[in-house]
């Protein structure tokens, strides 16, 4: 196991890239734990109000939970591209996916969890606004999955590169 060190491939490069893993799954969780915690209190009022509606008042709460897979998926596919050949373009085009899947999924996880918590507070008083709650909540979710993609993109840039010098 020889690790190539040059102009294209300094020794630096693989902290980029597991910044980019980290910072993937990291903030992803923020954003699923921030929306979990928010939707969850509203989840607890339905549970006092209308004990029968709150199956249905979980949705939040899922579509919050979801968040943190996206972070893992471009955490693992990022973290399986690392390896001793690994030229800075590609290390920073994985720090700048992480980074683009993990700030995606918080600001969908802080959506999900203020509409998740007023959504369903609002539900226990007006049962009609259940399908405008939902297409909030997707449209909030829908952030996140243009994040998953745009990011994996982007870390799939330069996978054939090689640390060769000129």
């Amino acid at each position: 196991m020889s690790i190539v060190v040059s102009d294209i491939c300094p020794t630096y490069t693989t902290f980029f890239g597991f910044m980019g893993a980290a910072c993937s799954i990291i903030f992803a969780n923020f954003g699923s734990c921030y929306g979990t915690a928010k939707a969850g209190v509203g989840v607890m009022v339905m549970g006092v109000l209308h004990p029968q509606l709150i199956v249905k008042s979980t949705i939040p709460t899922i579509m919050a939970g979801i968040l943190g897979i996206y972070g893992l998926i471009a955490s693992i596919i990022i973290a399986m591209g690392i390896g001793n050949e690994y030229p800075l373009y590609v290390s920073f085009a994985h720090l700048s996916g992480g980074l683009c899947v993990g700030f995606s999924s918080l600001a969908a996880g802080i959506c999900i969890g203020i509409v998740g918590d007023a959504g369903v507070r609002a539900n226990a008083r007006q049962p009609k606004l259940y399908v405008g709650m939902l297409l909030v909540l997707i449209f909030g979710e829908a952030l996140a999955l243009y994040g998953l993609i745009v990011g994996l993109i982007i870390s799939m840039k330069g996978q054939n590169m090689k640390c060769t010098s000129a």
